[in-house]
């Protein structure tokens, strides 16, 4: 049995070292759970102690197999519950995350899996992020930022990098929600904003900070 805390260090570690392929540093590590590095370093020996981390102080924290399958699993318990919490209780997208973070310390796989079968086994969740299956795989689409698209192309909004509560709402105030449709009119030089065509009616222009933190699947 491992606590909370260690559940919550298992998962940022993988979230991390998924995004920047490699080892997560401390830093990068108090700066996800927002606490202090000399606490970080505390943990990651307590968890390597256990065979969940490999930590090297200069070369950072990755997974065990272990590690990873423990991950795998509360984020596969996180965004089931988000799902959840979304489609049969009516909460909005920024609203579910921190329900989520407590309801996803719950040790009952068996729960999980009734939950997974009651909502008919959902491949992604709420933010467009792909949910693993009971084995730990995740269903992979190809998606790309809004700022890595160019002039003309078209694209669908699936997902978002940025979970904070202030940006998906503001997301929602410019509807620019799951499902949406994009079309790229004009990427700005002097700042990296673009302008886009939204839902084939309505011009907008979109700062730098949004266009980095919005998944598309292109669309013809």
């Amino acid at each position: 049995m491992i606590s909370q805390a260690e559940e919550n260090y298992l998962k940022a570690i993988f979230k991390i070292t998924e995004r920047d392929g490699k080892a997560a540093s401390t830093n990068a590590i108090a700066a996800a759970l927002n606490t202090a590095a000399a606490s970080v370093t505390d943990m990651l020996k307590r968890l390597a102690a256990k065979s969940l981390v490999n930590y090297e102080k200069s070369k950072g924290a990755t997974l065990t197999t272990e590690g990873g399958q423990l991950s795998k699993l509360l984020i596969r318990k996180h965004r089931i519950w988000e799902v959840f919490l979304c489609e049969k209780l009516g909460y909005n997208w920024d609203e579910c995350h921190e329900l989520a973070e407590e309801l996803e310390h719950i040790q009952s796989d068996e729960l999980i899996n009734r939950l997974d079968a009651f909502l008919d086994k959902p491949k992604f969740d709420p933010h467009g992020d792909p949910i693993p299956d009971a084995d730990g795989h995740f269903t992979i689409r190809p998606q790309l930022l809004l700022s890595e698209m160019t002039h003309n192309e078209k694209g669908v909004v699936v997902g978002v990098q940025e979970h904070s509560a202030a940006f998906l709402q503001f997301l929602d105030k410019q509807k620019l929600n799951l499902g949406a449709r994009i079309k790229v009119l004009d990427v700005f030089e002097f700042d990296d904003s673009v302008k886009i065509l939204l839902n084939e009616q309505t011009e907008l222009i979109v700062s730098s900070k949004v266009s980095q933190n919005l998944f598309l699947k292109k669309s013809g």
